[in-house]
């Protein structure tokens, strides 16, 4: 396939967010001529990429794109016919809960690999794992080290597939003179993420950024998509220099990081401000969340041969958030010579700038915003109660109205009707513990018990933030009694006075007044939006003129 002359490697899922990357980086070394190797039948190139430098790659003949599925034995080893090095990166959706395709692709599909590699007298073949190998989903990683072991149990199907890929490669390592490595880049970020950045934007319009899950403490390492493209090059050149070096270097795995520990939600607060989006500031402890991702994943599992996308909101997800997860590139540092070429705060600069069509101002011209949608917080709410997403709309009013049936006719109190929707939780509760291991073929994740347990951090910060909404709340009364924020006293009068008489009113006139009132209040007030600030202007410019003045 590949010309005598030339030197050829091999990207696999080259058409990956971090295999673009990689791809470019090696067509700009100019040692190896690329063979991109994905799933589509053909390489459907983005505009950029057309102009780019892969563009002029391919229509020069330096790089070339083969169609492959690593659990097609005869295509995997089509593709790595007269090639010289294999970058190994293919991989399925880590959030995919299914074991069949992880194990399909991670493990028989590496062996696939390796087996090609041997027969064909490939000389490197290096795999990029995940720091995912050695996280149980339960102990959080601070400043973790590769001689860190396996656990017995992993956090989901694609991390205990990725370990049991990246044993396979380790062990492969010296066979017909194959030399091999791994490399663990932990979280992934930069320009052509097709997964982080649109997901927190995404949160974000439904407001749901609003929300961090945990204490907000946890550390994480964030590494950016140019440094993993460029650790590979320097794995690939150091088991190739030879002798000692090349010896040292092969045959182990290793972390690599941006070597700049940072809060993972401090992270998520610099993406969604630098993109126009409120930061995240309510806290929400896990064994809150925990039920909910479970019952959702539930759902999900029924649902999913029906064409339900793969859920955000899972157990696996909420165990990563919530605990440090910290690595060591010290080895890394100094058998592959790995430094990062790009520094944390440059990397989301780049980021950031690289998402322009995701800015909030973007977002919010294209929707056509309004002073009521800001009022609602531009997200879910604002979507349900302006009769903007009319799905949407209709789902949550055929939920409240089943609540309303269900609960409210009957003369239940607000009390009585939690307690029946308690009741009901505890019963799904039970019975999810009740489950078998495994069901339809899936396995069932059962709640552990320290997820309904409040830690001393949780009470405290809970405590903390009851005293800082007193705080604002004294603020507020202070400048009030100066009298000199006259606005301030309408504003607070009349929310009380609205929150007075909804908390005066029973269960049932609140789901046959108050809610019927917001759903078209808001929807009105949104039509006829400038009239209705007209006439408030004009009312307050008469309070304003009607107001004595006062010599000093």
């Amino acid at each position: 396939m590949a010309d005598s002359q030339e030197r050829w490697c091999l990207v696999t899922g080259g058409r990956g967010f971090a295999a673009r990357h990689l791809v470019d980086m090696l067509i700009c070394y100019n040692i190896y001529s690329v063979r991109i190797a994905d799933l589509g039948p053909d390489i459907k190139l983005e505009t950029h990429e057309e102009k780019g430098i892969l563009g002029q790659a391919l229509h020069s003949g330096r790089a070339q794109y083969v169609s492959m599925d690593l659990r097609n034995k005869s295509q995997v080893f089509k593709a790595c016919d007269g090639v010289e090095v294999v970058f190994h990166m293919d991989a399925p959706d880590s959030s995919i809960n299914n074991h069949q395709l992880h194990y399909s692709v991670n493990v028989h599909g590496t062996k696939n690999i390796i087996d090609a590699c041997t027969v064909q007298n490939v000389k490197r073949l290096i795999y990029t794992s995940s720091p995912s190998v050695v996280f149980d989903g339960k102990h959080g990683i601070f400043d973790g080290v590769e001689s860190m072991p396996y656990p017995a149990k992993h956090n989901d199907p694609y991390s205990s597939t990725k370990a049991e890929g990246e044993a396979l490669v380790i062990k492969a390592n010296g066979m017909n003179g194959l030399l091999t490595c791994c490399i663990r880049p932990s979280s992934i970020f930069g320009p052509g993420d097709k997964f982080l950045v649109p997901t927190l934007v995404a949160a974000a319009r439904k407001g749901k950024s609003k929300y961090i899950i945990g204490d907000g403490k946890n550390m994480y390492d964030f590494t950016y998509v140019e440094n993993v493209a460029h650790a590979h090059v320097c794995a690939e050149r150091a088991i190739a220099s030879g002798g000692t070096v090349s010896k040292r270097a092969a045959g182990e795995a290793y972390f690599i990081t941006n070597m700049e520990p940072i809060r993972v939600w401090e992270f998520m607060s610099l993406i969604l401000v630098g993109l126009g989006y409120e930061r995240p500031k309510t806290k929400i402890p896990a064994f809150i969340m925990m039920p909910i991702a479970y019952l959702i994943q539930g759902i999900y599992h029924v649902l999913a041969p029906y064409g339900m996308r793969v859920p955000h909101l899972t157990p696996s997800r909420i165990r990563l958030l919530t605990c440090n997860r910290t690595f060591s590139s010290l080895k890394a540092n100094d058998r592959l010579g790995y430094r990062p070429l790009v520094p944390l705060q440059e990397g989301l600069k780049r980021t950031i700038e690289s998402y322009s069509d995701l800015r909030a101002e973007v977002f919010l011209k294209n929707k056509g915003a309004s002073k009521a949608a800001s009022y609602l917080g531009n997200g879910i709410v604002a979507d349900i109660l302006l009769w903007r997403d009319m799905k949407l709309t209709l789902i949550t009013l055929l939920i409240l109205f089943a609540f309303y049936v269900n609960l409210v006719l009957p003369g239940n109190t607000m009390i009585t009707a939690i307690s029946k929707v308690l009741i009901i939780t505890s019963v799904f509760l039970f019975a999810h513990r009740k489950l078998p291991d495994k069901l339809m073929g899936y396995s069932v994740e059962k709640c552990s018990e320290s997820n309904f347990q409040i830690t001393d951090t949780v009470s405290r910060q809970t405590a903390l933030s009851f005293v800082s909404a007193w705080n604002c709340a004294a603020y507020s009364l202070i400048s009030i009694s100066n009298g000199s924020d006259s606005m301030l006293f309408f504003k607070t009068a009349f929310s009380l006075s609205i929150l007075a008489l909804i908390g005066s009113m029973p269960l049932q006139s609140f789901f046959t007044k108050v809610l019927p009132i917001a759903f078209i209040a808001f929807y009105i007030y949104e039509q006829m939006e400038d009239r209705i600030d007209g006439f408030l202007q004009a009312v307050l410019s008469i309070a304003r003129l009607s107001k004595p003045n006062v010599e000093s």
